[in-house]
């Protein structure tokens, strides 16, 4: 596994990647690549670091691992490729903007817009197997990339975790919430949405918050 990361990422995530556990990922993800469909594609494993280089984060969303089905993964949470038809729970995001901030979402569902903006869109998992979801968990990934998100939240100041679902919620633990905004919701997915993700308005307070520091808000269009 060629580690093509940005070096903003590279130089912070040093000691993951000379970390005697990664070894042992990078043989598992090696052969897995070798012997099955993995998605997303190899060289798009940390596309989420490559398009929102550390010094640009201003916004974390956590998923938990790439979404199985062909063609849909491409190294950001949520996010799929413009030719492959909205996912439920991106469906659902894009709902809650529409009714908080009264913009009309594009009509694909390829986020790289948002990332370029300072949106970290990133998976605790960032591999998986073809129809299996789930099937590269405890493998190491989560403590890569548990690194990631405390190297955000002990390095800079003033950034919104957005921490849907209970899976995303145990991150809260790592984020100083005095110098961060951590806000919290139920999973955007068809099961869930309905019991608080809808209505939560994170997106316009998001902006607010960024607003009020001085920040550039994001165009969630």
């Amino acid at each position: 596994m060629d580690v093509k990361i940005d070096s903003s990422w590279k130089s912070r995530l040093a000691n993951e990647f000379n970390a005697p556990y990664f070894g042992q990922l990078t043989s598992f993800v090696r052969n897995a690549y070798t012997h099955h469909q993995i998605f997303p594609p190899a060289k798009l494993i940390f596309n989420a670091f490559d398009l929102c280089p550390f010094d640009k984060v201003k916004v974390v969303i956590i998923g938990q691992d790439p979404y199985h089905g062909l063609g849909q993964a491409h190294g950001l949470s949520f996010s799929v490729n413009e030719d492959i038809p909205l996912p439920p729970s991106l469906k659902n995001i894009y709902q809650e903007i529409r009714s908080d901030l009264g913009i009309q979402p594009l009509s694909h569902g390829n986020l790289e817009r948002w990332a370029k903006q300072g949106v970290l869109l990133l998976n605790a998992t960032l591999t998986v197997q073809a129809n299996l979801a789930g099937s590269h968990q405890k493998k190491g990934w989560e403590t890569f990339t548990d690194s990631a998100i405390k190297a955000v939240a002990n390095e800079k100041e003033h950034v919104v975790f957005l921490l849907w679902g209970n899976y995303a919620q145990q991150k809260a633990q790592y984020i100083d919430n005095t110098k961060h905004l951590v806000l919290t919701a139920v999973h955007p997915s068809p099961l869930s949405a309905h019991r608080g993700f809808f209505g939560c308005k994170h997106f316009s307070q998001t902006n607010q918050y960024l607003t009020e520091h001085g920040l550039e808000p994001i165009n969630w269009e």
